[in-house]
């Protein structure tokens, strides 16, 4: 039997024409399933807003520079910010900077010095620490980790107090419910995120860039800081501000390790209080009346935007580094 050679049927102008009907409904498909996400951060920009602004119409103090909280009377709301900010803001950077040296060291290791074998069960298990439950590392945090740390913690009290960061505190460091511990807790939280995008950003240095350094006499070392380092600086900012967008909005463990009771003093890591989503879930159970309400979505408000901010920021970033 001879050879069948099949011979293609040319398309149609009809062929064409549904053709194009296709692509032009899958590109409303795309871009309504696109815009969803911006549509949601919108609605829920403005629902937070609608709801906080006639509380704030009714606050007796001043938003951003009180320390006061109080909406026990509805008819004499005064409420302020102060407080929350400088809790939230200290515990978040402090495990910026424990987490990420730790974080990007565990980066390289695996990356450039960890064999296959290794490499790849080592970084699941540490990407599994995301997977863990907040209320788990904020009990581990109170009740075995806060014990450890306060010989560290009484140590730095009694020899570093000339740094305002260490100074006596409002909270006994017996019971570790203080920014201390908990900036800790962060730290611990936050680790994958920005090891997990370090290595991402890593793997993507050039190759010849790193042969080139050989070439020349470079040492192991050498090569990481010359070539792997430097390519990854902007990955290892962005990879820091998606972690700090993390640990601003951390509820659970923080509740439970930050001394309720507490107000912060003057920046001080022995300090204890509320966060703003701490200060937010512990008052969940209160929100019957409309303007007492609004105060704890006025605050609610403030975090949204930060975190937005701070997200949005990194996003900026990687994406400079990937255009470039």
């Amino acid at each position: 039997m001879g050879d069948r050679t099949r011979i293609r049927r040319a398309p149609t102008s009809t062929d064409t024409g549904r053709a194009r009907r296709a692509d032009r409904l899958f590109k409303l498909i795309a871009a309504a399933a696109g815009s969803t996400i911006v549509t949601a951060i919108v609605l829920i920009a403005v629902f937070l807003l609608v709801r906080a602004i006639p509380s704030l119409r009714a606050d007796h103090v001043n938003f951003l520079t009180s320390a006061q909280f109080d909406t026990t009377d509805a008819e004499h709301l005064a409420f302020g910010i102060r407080d929350l900010l400088m809790v939230t803001v200290l515990s978040s950077v402090f495990a910026l900077v424990l987490a990420v040296p730790v974080a990007v060291g565990i980066a390289v290791f695996l990356t450039q010095y960890a064999p296959a074998q290794l490499s790849r069960p080592f970084g699941v298990m540490v990407d599994l620490l995301a997977a863990v439950p907040s209320i788990i590392f904020g009990l581990w945090g109170i009740f075995v980790l806060a014990p450890k740390l306060e010989p560290l913690a009484t140590f730095l009290n009694h020899h570093a107090n000339w740094l305002f960061l260490f100074k006596n505190g409002n909270v006994s460091m017996v019971g570790g419910g203080n920014i201390f511990t908990a900036g800790v807790v962060l730290a611990v939280m936050i680790l994958p995120i920005v090891s997990s995008v370090s290595r991402e950003v890593f793997r993507q240095t050039p190759v010849i860039q790193m042969e080139a350094a050989q070439a020349l006499g470079a040492t192991k070392w050498e090569v990481v800081r010359m070539t792997v380092l430097p390519f990854g600086r902007s990955g290892i900012v962005a990879a820091s501000m998606l972690g700090l967008g993390r640990a601003l909005g951390e509820t659970v463990a923080m509740l439970i390790i930050l001394r309720a009771a507490a107000r912060p003093g003057n920046w001080s890591l022995f300090d204890g209080g509320y966060t703003f989503a701490s200060k937010i879930a512990s008052a969940a159970n209160e929100f019957t009346e409309a303007l007492p309400t609004g105060a704890y979505i006025s605050a609610g408000f403030v975090l949204f935007v930060m975190t937005f901010v701070v997200n949005a920021a990194a996003r900026a970033i990687a994406g400079g580094k990937v255009n470039g």
